[in-house]
């Protein structure tokens, strides 16, 4: 499986991501620039947390009409593996790949912490090694993390069992319904705002996101809906 993390300027989590795929899991993996405009032979995309050009508009805006959306776009329509966290997550929401959008946080400030998550759904390409409603901890690091959509949307991801992740005591941006992270609702692009890429090694803290990675390696070759 050959997995491409994008780099945008302000990108400051895709080492990251490609040490925690690579250096820790194994995979192939490969840096791709956000110049770039084909992701032919890739299985699945990764995208970074950081500031993607300096969060100007709103985090992801600019990013999202880089060249190598498109190609993004494309591997998500048909149904590879795509996946953002936090800075990924709100470029994914800008591009239309996900519903509703991530919005300063209530408090106004940024926040950098390890929070608990429950894991609401593990029947998904990212999460099958995770017991149901596991209790994970994950570091967050965002000021722009507060998961909005109206009320219509909400109701259609909680029946499609798109809520992923969730905040499990606190909720330490103001996101509705305590939504850490969604999938859309072929199941194939997960965004969420936790860094899983942060927690894979014990000498980090927590080896907690380490199977999302895992789980992904063992079902990513699987085109959803097919």
């Amino acid at each position: 499986m050959r997995i491409a993390v994008i780099v945008f300027p302000g990108s400051n989590c895709d080492v990251d991501l490609y040490e925690a795929l690579g250096s820790i899991c194994g995979a192939d993996v490969e840096y791709v620039s956000h110049h770039e405009h084909s992701l032919d032979g890739f299985d699945a995309v990764m995208l970074p947390g950081g500031f993607s050009d300096g969060d100007y508009l709103r985090a992801g805006a600019i990013a999202r009409f880089t060249n190598i959306m498109p190609a993004i776009i494309k591997m998500a329509n048909e149904g590879k593996p795509v996946f953002g966290t936090c800075n990924g997550f709100q470029i994914l929401t800008e591009a239309g790949l996900l519903p509703g959008a991530l919005k300063r946080n209530d408090s106004q400030r940024f926040v950098c912490k390890t929070v608990p998550l429950e894991v609401v759904n593990n029947q998904t390409l990212f999460t099958s090694q995770y017991q149901p409603h596991e209790r994970i901890n994950l570091p967050i690091a965002h000021a722009d993390g507060s998961f909005y959509a109206d009320q219509a949307t909400l109701d259609r991801l909680e029946a499609n069992h798109q809520v992923v992740f969730r905040y499990a005591e606190e909720n330490p941006n103001g996101s509705l319904r305590n939504i850490a992270g969604i999938t859309n609702q072929r199941g194939n692009v997960l965004g969420m705002m936790p860094h899983p890429e942060r927690a894979v090694e014990a000498i980090l803290g927590s080896t907690d996101g380490l199977r999302l990675f895992k789980s992904l390696l063992a079902n990513g070759r699987v085109k959803v809906g097919e």
